[in-house]
């Protein structure tokens, strides 16, 4: 069953609430998956590490140590994503 909360005097499960969410703006919703994200690290869930990601992993490490110059902050992200299309 999906949780279901209370919005603007009204009852809403998980779909009202992502209809609701897509009418938004970019950087609301950008804002909004920053808040979750903080969030759920708060929480540590432990996932299992699939042997495909593992590699993954490995890879972009070993990339990173191969050319630790090639990198971009946080900010540089942020930016990025916000520009205007």
């Amino acid at each position: 069953m999906m949780p279901r909360v209370q919005y603007g005097g009204r009852c809403m499960d998980l779909q009202d609430v992502l209809m609701e969410v897509r009418e938004w703006s970019a950087e609301d919703r950008l804002r909004l998956i920053e808040e979750v994200w903080d969030d759920l690290s708060g929480e540590s869930p432990r996932l299992p590490l699939t042997a495909e990601l593992k590699d993954l992993l490995d890879r972009r490490i070993a990339a990173l140590e191969a050319d630790p110059e090639n990198v971009e902050s946080w900010e540089e992200i942020k930016t990025f994503v916000r520009r205007p299309r």
